[in-house]
């Protein structure tokens, strides 16, 4: 048996972690099983589903490595892998169900409806179908057709019994039929529900296993029926555990960044999301955390993915795209790096082969002590702008103390006379000038670096000052005198 796995994301909205996740451990179960990755889109809600939306996930799909064998932009013999391209297939096989006794149509207005799910509520009932319509006869269905009431078509639900859904990751979960009423299958719109279009292209598609989120399990017994009443065989079925918010509720824009664009957008490096996204409800087994997704897919099974909630974490994930940041080579790091200094306002989109040269150098230098892209981008500020934010807390620290105007203006002349201006005349200058002060070395360094780029903290301090330069270091260090007077 050949491994089929699928992925059916809705184009009503970019693609998020959650359905990341999920595509992964579709993608590294597939990979692990050399089998196929079918990428179908679930497009029948004509109002929400939008071609912008499409292209924006297949784009960020591409962007994460997270390839198809078959779905938009790949040939293959199962398609057409939209939905909305396969309203024939549904409407044959309602029409199936319907000539077996198996459906029916059901002309019940919203407001029957509404009304039978209120005295549901009244009697403590959940809302139920009650069936008004499964026996109308050939003539009352052609009356109420020929008066042109509107109808949908409902699923012949047994009404005893159990269904079983035998769930990879969760075990054996039991449904009493009981709590099924007869579901629609087919809207008045001619439009498939998601449960009848999902469960016939998953039999159509020779689907084995359908990997997705836990919030879909109460639809998994529904598509079970529906494949019964259609002889049709059921696919294997695993359901992830839910990403939740670290304050363990539901994952959501308020707390940062939740759509991959938005992740690239931060600079966060694909291979670095697709590792962290892997270990979200997944363990390879023991403590090993970076991992390229050839080592993750000959490990991953669902045996390995837990049953409880993983927590979201953005400094985690920061954390291992700072290793993926300083395990590439210059060159690639500046040419990933190069946009955002752009986007930024630090470099113009053309440059010159030294003013290339400079940017690579100062890449190089701040990506060591950066988490992102977008960090690196920020870091940089002070190598190409001589205005540039100053952390204000380190500053009324560091230059709101008292003396410390008499300090820098110190710094600043001890500067000024370096000649050559190299690391180890520098490094026995600032030496020299901390015993004359009799003060600790770090006393003169940390106002210097304060002074140059804003920050107490960065890559090596002579290294910071042979790029920027003795006229730079020595201009900004007199703004951090006037700075120290005013406050």
């Amino acid at each position: 048996m050949t491994v089929r796995v699928r992925f059916a994301p809705s184009p009503t909205g970019e693609l998020h972690i959650g359905g990341v996740r999920t595509a992964l451990f579709n993608w590294l179960f597939v990979r692990h099983h050399d089998g196929k990755m079918i990428l179908r889109i679930d497009d029948t809600d004509r109002q929400r589903s939008s071609e912008q939306y499409l292209q924006t996930i297949l784009d960020s799909m591409e962007w994460l490595g997270l390839d198809w064998d078959e779905g938009p932009r790949v040939e293959g013999e199962y398609g057409p892998y939209h939905q909305a391209q396969r309203l024939e297939i549904y409407q044959e096989e309602a029409e199936r169900l319907l000539e077996t006794g198996r459906a029916y149509l059901c002309f019940c207005t919203p407001e029957e409806l509404a009304k039978q799910k209120e005295e549901d509520a009244k009697k403590g009932l959940p809302p139920r179908y009650s069936g008004t319509c499964r026996n109308l006869s050939p003539e009352e269905i052609a009356k109420k057709k020929k008066a042109g009431l509107n109808y949908v078509v409902r699923l012949v639900v047994p009404e005893t019994g159990e269904t079983v859904v035998e769930d990879l990751i969760r075990g054996r979960v039991t449904f009493d039929n009981k709590i099924f009423d007869d579901f629609i299958i087919v809207k008045s719109d001619g439009f498939p529900t998601y449960n009848f279009a999902s469960a016939l292209d998953d039999a159509r598609m020779e689907i084995t296993h359908v990997i997705r989120a836990e919030e879909h399990l109460s639809n998994t017994p529904r598509q079970q029926i529906i494949c019964r009443q259609l002889d049709l065989d059921t696919p294997l079925y695993a359901h992830v555990p839910m990403i939740l918010a670290p304050d363990h509720s539901k994952l959501s824009k308020r707390h940062g960044a939740t759509s991959v664009q938005e992740y690239k957008e931060m600079g966060i490096l694909p291979e670095a999301l697709v590792n962290y996204l892997a270990l979200l409800g997944w363990s390879p087994g023991d403590d090993r955390e970076i991992m390229d997704t050839d080592e993750m897919a000959s490990l991953f099974s669902l045996e390995r993915v837990g049953k409880n909630a993983s927590i979201y974490d953005l400094k985690k994930l920061t954390w291992i795209n700072s290793h993926y940041l300083r395990a590439k080579d210059k060159d690639e790091i500046g040419e990933l790096a190069a946009p955002f200094l752009f986007r930024d306002g630090l470099i113009p989109g053309l440059l010159t082969e030294a003013e290339e040269q400079y940017m690579m150098t100062v890449i190089d230098l701040v990506r060591e002590k950066v988490r992102t892209l977008q960090e690196v981008a920020e870091a940089s500020v002070c190598y190409f702008k001589d205005e540039f934010p100053y952390d204000q807390a380190e500053v009324d620290k560091h230059f709101g103390s008292e003396g410390a105007d008499l300090i820098l203006k110190e710094i600043g002349e001890a500067i000024s006379e370096i000649e050559p201006f190299q690391k180890e005349i520098i490094k026995e200058k600032l030496k020299n000038l901390s015993e004359k002060l009799k003060l600790p070395l770090a006393k003169i360094n940390i106002p210097l670096r304060l002074a140059m780029t804003g920050r107490t903290m960065g890559p090596d301090l002579l290294d910071v000052m042979i790029l920027l330069g003795k006229d730079r270091i020595v201009s900004r260090v007199q703004k951090a005198v006037q700075l120290a007077q005013d406050m």
